[in-house]
């Protein structure tokens, strides 16, 4: 069983926390460092172990950012991103995976080359599928181009063969992530129109299945990588519940809850300290807050 909690004072949390950061907008860059959490062990009897926990970020466009020309500098000199951050105790990179993107870089061959690049440093990782060729969220789940005109069918085996295909690159390149997302921020489905929440669960869910069973088609021999399903609803107990308890009755097996909680979207501190409670004594799973950005 998993809790996470969050307090303005960091020496009264009483879990560990680690960070991840979220980079929306390309123009910034890297332009500020938000936080995930992934918190594991909080025994039956409600005493709080010792637990391994990660501290990671996404650098899915520090490459492209690298390449073109950005220097990044750690009291005075310059090193690579990877490199700065590994040597301050972030041990996790999330990268995020677009099918065929033309504006943004992260292809697969982009994307395999940033997951050895931080293999090598010893980093472990978090594969972000969106299943689509640009940015998906509760707002847009826009098919890939390759997709478009597909039958139901037709799509939950594109979901699967792709997922099963670039599973294995990643195996294949030496570069396994440790856990994987399936979609970016669900709370409204995937892939729509066939898969859009509310009114598609039962579409949804088949095109989810479809790509956890590629995801354990895809890594042959390695360890499975833990499963995520992240949705968008870190400060409301309210949507969280509804949409978890409706992804259970469909057997939708996974292993860790993802949360996003931006504040002017998501509710206060207390409302996601409250949610945080709820899921963790509800569904007794790991909770990664994976998007995260605050006022300050």
């Amino acid at each position: 069983m998993s809790i996470l909690i969050l307090s303005d004072n960091p020496g009264k949390m009483a879990l560990k926390l680690a960070l991840w950061e979220d980079w929306r907008n390309m123009a910034r860059q890297i332009a500020f460092l938000t936080c995930l959490v992934l918190v594991t062990a909080w025994s039956v009897s409600r005493t709080a172990c010792a637990a391994e926990y990660a501290i990671g970020a996404d650098f899915s466009f520090l490459a492209q950012a690298e390449k073109g020309g950005t220097v990044f500098k750690d009291a005075g000199q310059a090193k690579p991103g990877l490199q700065i951050f590994r040597e301050h105790g972030y041990n996790w990179i999330r990268l995020r995976l677009f099918h065929t993107p033309t504006r943004l870089p992260n292809d697969l061959p982009y994307t395999i080359a940033m997951a050895k690049e931080a293999q090598k440093l010893g980093y472990k990782s978090l594969l972000n599928y969106h299943y689509s060729d640009t940015w998906a969220d509760p707002a847009h789940q826009t098919l890939p181009r390759a997709w478009e005109g597909k039958t139901h069918e037709q799509l939950v085996e594109a979901v699967f063969e792709y997922t099963r295909d670039t599973i294995a690159a990643f195996r294949e390149a030496g570069a396994m992530p440790q856990m994987v997302q399936i979609g970016n921020e669900v709370c409204s489905g995937m892939l729509w129109p066939d898969g859009k929440l509310p009114g598609n669960w039962d579409q949804f869910a088949d095109l989810a299945k479809a790509g956890i069973r590629g995801v354990e088609a895809g890594r042959g021999d390695q360890p499975r990588p833990r499963i995520m399903v992240h949705i968008a609803k870190g400060g409301s107990r309210t949507a969280t519940r509804y949409f978890f308890d409706k992804l259970h009755s469909y057997g939708v097996e996974y292993d860790v809850i993802g949360q996003s909680y931006y504040p002017w979207w998501h509710g206060t501190v207390l409302d996601l300290r409250e949610n945080l409670a709820f899921m963790a004594n509800t569904y007794q799973k790991d909770i990664v807050l994976v998007e995260v950005a605050y006022c300050w």
